[in-house]
């Protein structure tokens, strides 16, 4: 059968049955053409072991479009694809390789970068005055830490919630509904740029224009949330580069510093396999080592001293 059928068949399978976004589609469509593409695929018979060990190779040797080799990760991402394609043929009935015999990439463990709390701390105060923006960059920086939201999920809050509750329902990753909670500073941040807008958009924040009176443009976007967390804490005198993520990498290693457990922080943070989640035990480790060689047997150290 021709696979580009197979392969449209797929992606609708993915979107209608499995409720993935479109953009998950785009991307598996990309990494499966890419693989006809060079391995000159034509029918589902054609994905054997060897074109796919031959497409390993290409993509180990390939370099994208800035002259940069393709990563452990970028390169484990094609392979995932495949290897579901795989199973949806087979579930389908259809005779193809067994996806078992395709082993992923190793790639090396996720570096997670975060802020120190004093670094933090700088950066939600960093933003001066009372105008609109300044009361909506404030309010964004508080909502991004008290959430541990992604951009976009940000980026499409709307304004009308119940504020007395303290909680907003968000449509993440997978189109899947969870709840994240706003605390006391975060909600006043968010009333007080309200109650500053004199407009009527549905969004709770705004892109507006550089005019001296500036007029709402429409919801605000994830290019400019990126540009004013980077203002920020350059003004707050961070040395490191910080982007709106390691504010959920806040938001997830301080709930674990603080007790939380991990199948909690999963659901607040809306991961689907807890294995994403268990990343972050590796900083919280890090840090809860730091604590007990601080406190740990001070009242032993100080009779031998």
């Amino acid at each position: 059968m021709d696979v580009n059928v197979l392969l449209k068949e797929y992606l609708d399978y993915l979107e209608i049955e499995k409720n993935r976004s479109q953009k998950t589609g785009e991307n598996y469509g990309r990494y499966l053409k890419k693989f006809f593409e060079v391995e000159g695929i034509k029918s589902e018979a054609d994905i054997t072991v060897e074109r796919v060990r031959d497409f390993r190779l290409h993509l180990a040797r390939s370099s994208n479009g800035r002259g940069d080799r393709y990563s452990k990760s970028t390169q484990s991402y094609y392979i995932i694809a495949l290897r579901n394609f795989l199973k949806y043929l087979i579930k389908n009935d259809h005779k193809v390789l067994s996806p078992d015999k395709i082993e992923l990439p190793k790639v090396p463990a996720r570096q997670i970068e975060v802020m120190e709390y004093d670094e933090l701390e700088r950066l939600l105060n960093a933003v001066s005055g009372g105008d609109t923006k300044a009361l909506r960059d404030r309010a964004i920086l508080e909502v991004l830490f008290s959430t541990g939201l992604r951009i976009s999920e940000l980026c499409s809050l709307n304004r009308y919630m119940d504020f007395d509750r303290g909680e907003v329902t968000v449509r993440g990753k997978g189109n899947k509904l969870r709840v994240v909670f706003l605390d006391g500073r975060s909600v006043k941040e968010i009333k007080n740029y309200l109650e500053k807008r004199g407009d009527a958009e549905e969004a709770m924040f705004v892109s507006y224009t550089k005019a001296k009176s500036p007029k709402v443009i429409g919801r605000i976007v994830p290019r400019t949330v990126q540009r004013l967390v980077d203002f920020y804490s350059r003004k707050a005198g961070i040395a490191k580069h910080v982007h709106p993520h390691m504010l959920r990498h806040s938001f997830a290693t301080d709930l674990l510093i603080n007790g939380a457990d991990i199948r909690s922080v999963q659901e607040m943070l809306g991961h689907a396999n807890i294995a994403t989640t268990q990343i972050y035990t590796h900083i919280t480790n890090k840090e809860l080592k730091e604590i007990h060689q601080t406190f740990h047997g001070r009242r032993r150290k100080n009779k031998s001293d």
